[in-house]
Order: C-alpha cells, then sequence, then structure tokens
C-alpha cells in the first residue's frame, strides 16, 4: 500500500506525517529550540589545556567553551598497544591549535558541550568511522552467522580505496546491497565535504550538522512504498530539492510542494488525530475500545466490547472485535511511538483457531513498522507479550508534560478526602503549637464542602481543641493542595 508523507514546517518546529489509507500511520515533531547539538562537527581551537585534570577547554563558537578529556581523544592503533594508556593530554594538545572534534553530549546548565576527536557520521544503515579502519556489527544483532554475513557482505560492498571503517546498524539486517551501497556513497560523500571545509574554513566553524527532521525524511523514510512527499514551505522545499540532488537523487521525483489554501495537515485531519493519539481511549468502528496506559516499565493495551453486538454470536463478537482491535493498535504503536515492554489483554477467546488467526493479523499488521519488533504470543494468562524497540521518545513526552496536580497519577483526592487529611493535620498541630488561631487555605471546592456537608466536624474539631479555626479561599491552589496557617 502506498505512503505518502506530508511536511508541515514552522520557524518553531517541524512535522511529518506518514499518512496510508487516508490515515496517519507516524508522526514526527523536531522543535528548534530543544534540537541538540550531538553529532555536529566542528572546527575547534583549544584555548587552555588542563594537565592536572587531564583535559582541555576547545572553543567550537558557541557561548561557552567545550569540553575534552584525554580520553575521548582518539589515536591510531596498529592493534600492539591495545591497553595502553593514552598519551597525556599537554603531549597531544597545545593552546591555539585547531582541532576538529564532535559534540558527544549537550551543554548542561553551566557545563560545557562534551567532546571527542572520533568522527562518526550516521546513516539509514550504517554509522561510518572514517578514523578507524574496521567493520563492526551492532550489538542488538544475534546470532554470530548472522553477524559474520553481514560483515563480508558490507566488506564486499566497500571501496578498495576506504581507509575508514563502519559500524552496521540493526536496520542492515532487511537492507538490500544496493541500499548498503548507496548509505556508503552517502556517508563517503558527507566525509568528503567535511574534510574540505576543515581546510577551507577559520577556526571555530561549524563543519557539519546532523539532519534536521526534513533531511532525514529523504534519507530514512523513503522505502518502495512511497508516494508523493509534500511539502508545505517553498524555502525548505527548495532546500530539501538541493538536498536530495546532492544526496539521493532517487527521490526527487516523488518530493512535491505543497500549495493548496488549506493547510497541509487539514488534509486527513491530523491534528484531531494527534489529539486521539494523547488520549487513553482509542475508539473502534464496531463500538469496541482500546485503553492505552504508558508507564516507566511498560505499556498496557486494554481491549474491550464496549457497545458492539452486531455478530450473531458472543464467540464471533469477540474474535472480530479482537481483529479490528489488531490492526488498531499496530497504527497506535506507529503513532504514538511507543517502546519497551507492551502487554496487550484481548477479550478473552475460548476458541483456539481465533487466538491463532488474531495472532497472525496482529503481526501481519505490525510488519509495515520500521521499528524492531518481537511478539512473543499469548502468555499462560491469555496476555500478548511484545517489545519495540526504542528509537525516540514517544508522542506524549514530546508533546505533553506530568500533570502538576495528579503528578502523573491520572486521578485526584476528592474534596472531601481532603478536608478529612486536614482535620486530622489539624488535630496533629494543635497537639505541638499553642496558636491563637488555625486558619484553612485551599481550594474553592474544598472550601464549599466544610461551609456545608463538612460544617459540623469542623466545629466539632474547633471545640474539641478549644481553637477558632477559619476559612480562606486560594484560588491558585489546586483540589488537592491546601495550607495551615498558625494565627
Amino acid at each position: 500500500m502506498t505512503e505518502d508523507i506530508l511536511v508541515n514546517i514552522t520557524p518553531q518546529e517541524t512535522r511529518v506525517a506518514i499518512v496510508q489509507q487516508a490515515a496517519v500511520q507516524e508522526l514526527h515533531v523536531e522543535r528548534t529550540l530543544t534540537r541538540g547539538l550531538v553529532g555536529n562537527i566542528y572546527l575547534g581551537k583549544v584555548v587552555r589545556v588542563l594537565p592536572g585534570m587531564q583535559s582541555a577547554f576547545i572553543d567550537i563558537g558557541l557561548e561557552r567553551a567545550a569540553f575534552l578529556h584525554v580520553a575521548d581523544i582518539w589515536h591510531p592503533r596498529d592493534g600492539s598497544d591495545k591497553n595502553s594508556a593514552p598519551l597525556a593530554i599537554e603531549k597531544t594538545l597545545f593552546e591555539g591549535q585547531a582541532l576538529m572534534v564532535q559534540v558527544i553530549k549537550d551543554p548542561i546548565g553551566t557545563k560545557g558541550a562534551r567532546l571527542s576527536t572520533q568522527v562518526s557520521i550516521a546513516g539509514r544503515t550504517l554509522v561510518y568511522l572514517p578514523q578507524d579502519p574496521h567493520i563492526g556489527i551492532s550489538q542488538r544483532i544475534e546470532g554470530e552467522v548472522d553477524r559474520e554475513a553481514l560483515r563480508a557482505r558490507v566488506q564486499g560492498l566497500v571501496p578498495a580505496d576506504e581507509r575508514g571503517g563502519f559500524i552496521v546498524r540493526t536496520i542492515a539486517e532487511e537492507a538490500s546491497d544496493e541500499e548498503l551501497g548507496n548509505d556508503i556513497a552517502y556517508l563517503r560523500k558527507i566525509w568528503g565535504t567535511i574534510r574540505l571545509n576543515a581546510t577551507t574554513q577559520p577556526a571555530p566553524s561549524l563543519l557539519y550538522q546532523d539532519l534536521n527532521l526534513a533531511q532525514r525524511v529523504l534519507r530514512d523514510f523513503i522505502n518502495d512504498a512511497t508516494g508523493v512527499i509534500q511539502v508545505d514551505s517553498r524555502e525548505n522545499y527548495q532546500k530539501l530539492l538541493e538536498f536530495a540532488q546532492e544526496y539521493t537523487p532517487a527521490v526527487l521525483s516523488r518530493l512535491s510542494h505543497y500549495t493548496g489554501e488549506r493547510p497541509v495537515f487539514d488534509l486527513f485531519n491530523i491534528d484531531a488525530e494527534i489529539e486521539k493519539a494523547l488520549s487513553r481511549r482509542v475508539d473502534l468502528k464496531s463500538g469496541g475500545y482500546l485503553m492505552i496506559d504508558q508507564t516507566e516499565a511498560m505499556t498496557t493495551i486494554d481491549v474491550n466490547t464496549g457497545g458492539y453486538v452486531g455478530a450473531r454470536n458472543f464467540d464471533d463478537t469477540i474474535f472480530k472485535t479482537n481483529l479490528e482491535a489488531a490492526h488498531t493498535i499496530a497504527r497506535q504503536l506507529r503513532l504514538r511511538n511507543l517502546g519497551g515492554i507492551i502487554i496487550i489483554d484481548f477479550i478473552d477467546m475460548e476458541n483456539a483457531e481465533h487466538r491463532d488467526a488474531v495472532l497472525s493479523e496482529l503481526k501481519r499488521a505490525l510488519s509495515r513498522d520500521r521499528t524492531r519488533i518481537t511478539v512473543n504470543g499469548f502468555s499462560q494468562l491469555g496476555l500478548v507479550e511484545m517489545t519495540r524497540k526504542r528509537t525516540r521518545e514517544s508522542l506524549a513526552h514530546v508533546l505533553c508534560e506530568q500533570c502538576p496536580v495528579c503528578t502523573g497519577k491520572g486521578q485526584v483526592k476528592t474534596p472531601r478526602t481532603v478536608c478529612y487529611d486536614i482535620l486530622r493535620e489539624i488535630m496533629r498541630e494543635s497537639r505541638q503549637f499553642n496558636p491563637r488561631e488555625f486558619r484553612i487555605l485551599a481550594s474553592q471546592e474544598v472550601i464549599d464542602l466544610f461551609l456545608e456537608e463538612e460544617s459540623q466536624h469542623l466545629a466539632m474539631l474547633g471545640d474539641f481543641i478549644g481553637k477558632p479555626i477559619s476559612l480562606q479561599v486560594e484560588s491558585t491552589f489546586h483540589q488537592e493542595q491546601y495550607d495551615i496557617i498558625l494565627m
């Protein structure tokens, strides 16, 4: 099935939606202010060498000098000195020296960026190591036979004049020789441009910036099923054309500048889909629904029949609801970018053939996902256990923050519960302090309850402790928040 890619670009953020059969399958968001420096390559200038700390400060053109430790300085190795200690930093660097460095950690607080002199450039299937002539395999690729086969394939594609090496990424397991060859050519071309800039630009200067989201679309998202790529910004469309002509000419025919009057995301109600993707509940067309809960440890998905009663018997109703849920779950995992351990609680099915059919349909729907997935089948408790590789923050983590009222619990105490907490706290403080009066500061809902249904309990407490208790509404307080002032 054909996938169209919509690219919405504004000065503050870039949003990319992958649409299939008029339904959003994936959403990617990159914000200008939160785009990091990791992966950027600079021609820096050594401004200070600290032998006592075995480190140096490098000016790369940022507000604060960046930090380079001796352990992050790359030296050519011939294999004989594999375990030898690195040279002292004062014997390697000197003040005023121009040095090519790459950011490996963003600046945090008052600390500058962390640097390394070992350059690596990420492609779609490979990571290029222009200084290190060896071919490594991702640790996530298991099985020595598979690892050696991949290594041999890449070695056979590397040009004879290549002095650098490559790390084979997990996605390369499914890549063709043509895709691997294109990636090698792309990465070598990038490195050639970096080396040329290093000889022509003054220090400090930026030599290479990791691709932005729109450019990564052309590098990472294109496949045989990709239809048209619509970009709603003329300026950025021209930039993407230039980038494609230079590095990915095969996608030029698919690039299109969107000129419609309606915003490009309105074509498929994508903003409405985003709102739905931030909700716990996902309604199915049949009348059933899913409940999706994302926690630190795992994501749980519960399937319910809801109001669906369309089949002739209850078993068929359950079976058809589960089949529809399997497709919706696969789409929601991509759309929300949920990763890690995922537990699916389909509606219980007594029929073993129905269970096998639902599991098969789930695997078929998940096969369209470009992220690595493992499905373990039904457990003894009737739950489907699976994992999906974490590649980036989930949609909820990008667009939302923890609720300051419930602090992530998803629920708050009732006003009555808060009232009783306050009464207990006043009792506790009356035994430790002897004020003239206790004043309760709380939300409108809590104060209203004290004035009405809980007025008798408040009066009884005042009589018991022998102190007056006054009430004050604090409009800035949420329902659980209160304060007790000793007057």
